[in-house]
């Protein structure tokens, strides 16, 4: 009968195979976890994104849609009036005021007759954009109905890959007070 020998250790080779089996194995799960947390971080700045340029876009959407034809100077008898990069208008809300959405220092803005506000939040950038109207020129066909197409480009303003987003929504304008 052989008798086992109870005080048996691992050698120094075993150890060190063992070592760099157990390395490899968390390193990899790291880059995986890692890689999850950086992909979680993207998504949740393309989904802020994506409700700071639906806010926008539905906020002028509706204020243009329901401009007035202008009565009291605002922008010359016309209902829309297209600037680079801006549109002024008279608003529904009190025809006696004028509204107009453009972008300065990569944020989009509305001036309330002489108030600015932010339409976006300072944690994006406003890249591009653009407003092109049709349909809305004085003295030529008159009963054309006004369109207004408005082209945005917004990304994040952090650091690293941030997410982007380009919309192009066309508006008719449905107060007609033509």
């Amino acid at each position: 009968m052989k008798i086992l020998n109870k005080n048996r250790a691992f050698t120094l080779i075993e150890m060190l195979v063992t070592t760099l089996i157990f390395s490899i194995v968390i390193g990899a799960a790291m880059g995986v976890f890692v890689s999850a947390i950086k992909l979680q971080r993207y998504n949740l700045a393309h989904q802020q994104l994506l409700s700071q340029v639906s806010y926008a876009v539905e906020y002028m959407e509706r204020a243009i849609r329901m401009a007035k034809k202008d009565e009291i100077g605002c922008i010359d008898g016309s209902n829309y009036l297209e600037t680079a990069n801006s549109i002024k208008f008279a608003t529904y809300h009190d025809p006696t005021e004028c509204w107009r959405f453009f972008i300065e220092a990569e944020q989009l803005k509305i001036d309330k007759d002489g108030t600015i506000y932010n339409l976006t939040s300072g944690d994006f950038k406003v890249s591009n954009f653009n407003v092109e109207v049709t349909g809305d020129i004085p003295g030529e066909s008159p009963n054309l109905q006004p369109r207004v197409t408005i082209f945005m480009e917004m990304e994040g303003g952090g650091i690293g890959t941030q997410p982007r987003i380009k919309i192009q929504t066309t508006i008719s304008q449905r107060n007609l007070d033509i």
